[in-house]
């Protein structure tokens, strides 16, 4: 994670076009300059060399980060869900915005919590810390504690966010569109909708609330984990009040003995079972960050909510179905079990299904494999790229699955990278038999909500 560092947020439709604008022309322009030096020394440049050079590259990651909201958003969207689809360049520009962060200086902090709390908002506290501990996207988290010695982090939502969504991905979507740099069979527009649903969400904090605290109902009965819990006078739908959890970073586990990272591992693994497979509540984002390690406690602290998704309860045992055909390698079962989820029609040709279910059993390798599985040594993400490079040619197959998939694909995504990180080795067939077992009560039977 890189060193976060102020920068104002540009709020208003107009400014955060002219960003947009002056970075487009600053593009153009190095491009030109660059496909001019190449032209005279012989050399015949693509388009795609000239836009993505390495000062564009630096340009472009650096302006959207600057932005932040759905100009940031859409970026981590499309590295995650169509990095494959993209040219390697532009792929590599939108991943690095995940490790980008920037923070709003504190005048502009300080009129956001103003608005929601007044001028004499210090009152409130007996200290709260101007640096923030961290930045996204959306907004940015600090520590404060309050007049009782209770330590608090409070979420601020960066201002003009919400209201500049849908002019940010309209042009965001035409400026890719104007440098080409989209393979021309890749439709975006379901990515559009999907960052635009999941940026009214999270640009919710009322919203984000109401998932945190039916999440906590949830988790209750789950052993190893903790939540924050809401302060509810002190949240808005722009600030988040909530009580701090201690931990450090989940990736400090790797540095503890086999079988207390397996352990953790292993929790993290049935916790997204059982978020998929039983209670239809899934914290579809599973950047590191969102998880903190308890050592004295030996438990998992789990943040940000605002990614939180629901699934209908009759779409609950068409996962399970899909499961089991993937487990058991019977391709006409994980064919129909594809078309029953939504990865395929019925009507797409035999080859597309064909490719379909060998992604899903190639996706499916820890769950298949008997004991436990190596995460930290196995070589699966490779070659589901490899499979997807060859698939990117053919237009057919340049397709981007349901909304609801892509949330899990980068939840499941996140879990294997996650396990990967700590060098875990986990039993997943015996995970999944586990939450199999294990009916889930009355109440788990459908979506919490508040």
């Amino acid at each position: 994670m890189r060193p976060l560092k102020p920068s104002p947020v540009p709020s208003g439709r107009v400014r955060r076009l002219f960003k947009l604008g002056s970075l487009a022309g600053g593009v153009a322009a190095s491009a030109m300059t660059r496909g001019v030096s190449q032209l005279a020394r012989g050399q015949v440049p693509s388009a795609t060399e000239m836009l993505l050079s390495p000062a564009n590259a630096h340009r472009v990651a650096e302006q959207l980060a600057q932005m932040r909201g759905a100009v940031m958003k859409l970026g981590q969207l499309l590295s995650m869900e169509a990095g494959d689809l993209l040219p390697r360049e532009l792929s590599e520009i939108l991943a690095g915005l995940r490790d980008r962060g920037h923070f709003m200086p504190f005048p502009q902090l300080e009129g956001v919590l103003e608005q929601a709390w007044g001028p004499d908002w210090r009152g409130f506290f007996r200290s709260f810390d101007e640096q923030p501990l961290a930045a996204a996207s959306i907004g940015q988290v600090h520590a404060a504690v309050d007049h009782s010695g209770r330590r608090l982090a409070i979420k601020v939502q960066y201002p003009g966010i919400r209201a500049s969504i849908d002019s940010d991905l309209a042009n965001v979507s035409a400026l890719l569109k104007v440098f080409r740099l989209l393979p021309p069979g890749l439709d975006i527009e379901p990515l559009v909708a999907i960052a635009r649903q999941q940026l009214l969400d999270e640009t919710d904090y009322r919203l984000e609330a109401s998932h945190l605290n039916s999440y906590r109902r949830r988790i209750e009965k789950v052993p190893g984990f903790c939540l924050p819990e809401v302060i509810e006078e002190l949240s808005s739908g722009e600030v988040l009040a909530m009580t701090f959890i201690d931990g450090q970073g989940i990736e400090m586990l790797a540095h503890e003995p086999p079988e207390l990272r397996n352990r953790m591992a292993e929790s993290m693994i049935e916790l997204t079972l059982r978020e998929i497979l039983q209670w239809g509540t899934v914290q579809s984002d599973p950047n590191f960050a969102n998880f903190l390690f308890n050592r004295e406690q030996r438990s998992i602290g789990l943040l940000d909510f605002g990614a939180l998704r629901n699934y209908d309860s009759e779409r609950l045992p068409v996962f399970t179905r899909l499961l089991n055909a993937v487990v058991e390698e019977d391709l006409a079962r994980v064919v129909a079990a594809a078309i029953e989820v939504g990865y395929v029609d019925p009507a797409d040709p035999f080859n597309l299904r064909l490719a379909i279910a060998d992604l899903l059993l190639t996706a499916a390798e820890p769950v298949r494999v008997e004991g436990s599985y190596d995460f930290a040594n196995s070589r699966l993400v490779q070659r589901l790229a490899d499979k997807l490079m060859y698939l990117r040619d053919r237009a057919q197959f340049q397709r981007v699955p349901p909304a609801d998939l892509l949330f899990l694909h980068r939840k499941l995504a996140g879990i294997f990278l996650l396990c990967a990180r700590l060098n875990a080795r986990v039993d997943v067939a015996a995970c999944i038999d586990r939450v199999l077992s294990t009916a889930p009560a009355a109440d788990e039977q459908r979506p919490v909500t508040a």
